[in-house]
């Protein structure tokens, strides 16, 4: 049960998937990039494996930090490590990013269920083996035919729906789109795509992240006329009392914090203002599954909906392991892009989808990715 490695194996793989200049996923043409594989290994011969960029798990973080926790430790001490490598943040000079305990955490997870031929899902004591997925649209672009215009998107809800959804949301235009962000726009586009799908299927909306709080009230008000589940981060989380402002003010439930950081303990105060109407959480949001469940758990104590933020394996067993929480988050999507083509090293997907629109929970080990080693062996970069 001792963990005696920690190594990282960073690989290429071809991705459509394109990064603009603030980061949003756009389609494009296939290339080359990198990611990396986080495995932790005990004296039994055991591992366990997470995925993250390369960034995440640098050589000096994985040294200075990483190893020094878990090497010599029992593997299953999982809520102690967490809690040594999250105190020893503080000192690390930012170097030791929530993102970092995320992989590793859920490596330990991974190990664990690994070790005991279970699910990860199951070991935290698991509540539903399938979930509804919302499809999560893709922000905004000046792409003809693909979301550039308020039709496309309703366009595209359609097709949606009709693949099995009973959710979507929206991410709208932002920079550096040309003449984004426009909440006029954005309202144009949720129109659409209500006029497109009828009333019974649940919207939501991700906006610009940055708007004032008058935008946001007017954005806020213009949904709820449209009948939206929730409005998310149209302002910056860091002025949590613009959030409590905007909560006071809309009738709409406001969900959040996601990008805020803090983990739990921050999102205990947002509750404690009345700055959300929904939590937000999200494996690597908070520093991994092992405080997503504290959050989740946080939510259910005041009779509160988590809905936890992004895809992958690691946040559909928090999903899975949850009451509270009505959505996996599926995406993200686009006219131009196959999201059930999934990944060049991972043999099957981590959550496929049936066209009733469940998300159903791999019944294999750990998190239950199908990695591909051969794969990443024969693709590797260091």
């Amino acid at each position: 049960m001792i963990i005696t490695d920690v190594s990282v194996t960073v690989f290429s793989h071809t991705t459509r998937r394109h990064s603009d200049t603030a980061g949003h996923a756009h389609p494009g043409p296939a290339h080359q990039v990198q990611q990396a594989m986080l495995t932790i290994t005990t004296e039994s011969g055991q591992s366990g494996y997470s995925f993250c960029p390369p960034q995440v798990v640098r050589p000096d973080v994985i040294e200075k930090f990483v190893r020094k926790v878990l090497i010599g430790q029992d593997h299953r001490d999982r809520e102690r490590l967490w809690q040594d490598l999250a105190h020893w943040q503080r000192g690390s000079a930012a170097q030791l990013t929530d993102r970092t305990l995320a992989v590793v955490d859920c490596a330990l997870w991974d190990l664990a269920g690994r070790t005991l031929n279970q699910p990860v899902y199951k070991m935290i004591g698991g509540y539903r083996d399938k979930v509804l997925a919302y499809g999560s649209i893709m922000c905004g672009d000046e792409i003809e035919g693909g979301l550039a215009t308020p039709e496309d998107y309703g366009r595209f809800a359609q097709t949606l729906v009709e693949r099995g959804y009973k959710g979507i949301k929206l991410h709208t235009w932002m920079p550096p789109v040309s003449w984004a962000p426009d909440v006029a726009m954005d309202l144009k586009a949720c129109a659409a795509v209500r006029e497109a799908v009828g009333p019974d299927v649940s919207l939501m909306i991700d906006a610009f992240h940055w708007y004032s709080r008058v935008d946001a009230l007017k954005l806020g008000r213009g949904l709820e006329k449209l009948g939206f589940d929730w409005i998310e981060e149209p302002m910056d989380e860091q002025s949590m009392s613009s959030y409590k402002w905007l909560s006071d003010n809309l009738d709409i439930p406001v969900i959040g914090p996601e990008s805020a950081a803090g983990k739990h303990w921050h999102r205990a105060e947002w509750i404690k203002a009345g700055a959300c109407d929904i939590l937000r959480t999200g494996v690597n949001d908070v520093g991994g599954i092992t405080p997503a469940m504290k959050t989740m758990h946080l939510a259910e104590a005041f009779g509160m909906a988590c809905e936890v933020h992004g895809n992958t394996a690691m946040n559909l067993h928090v999903v899975a392991a949850s009451k509270n929480c009505r959505w996996y988050e599926r995406g993200l999507l686009h006219p131009f892009l196959e999201y059930d083509d999934g990944f060049d090293y991972l043999k099957s997907l981590s959550d496929p989808m049936d066209a009733e629109g469940f998300v159903h929970v791999p019944d294999r080990p750990g998190l239950g990715e199908d990695i591909d080693f051969d794969h990443i062996e024969n693709n590797r970069v260091s």
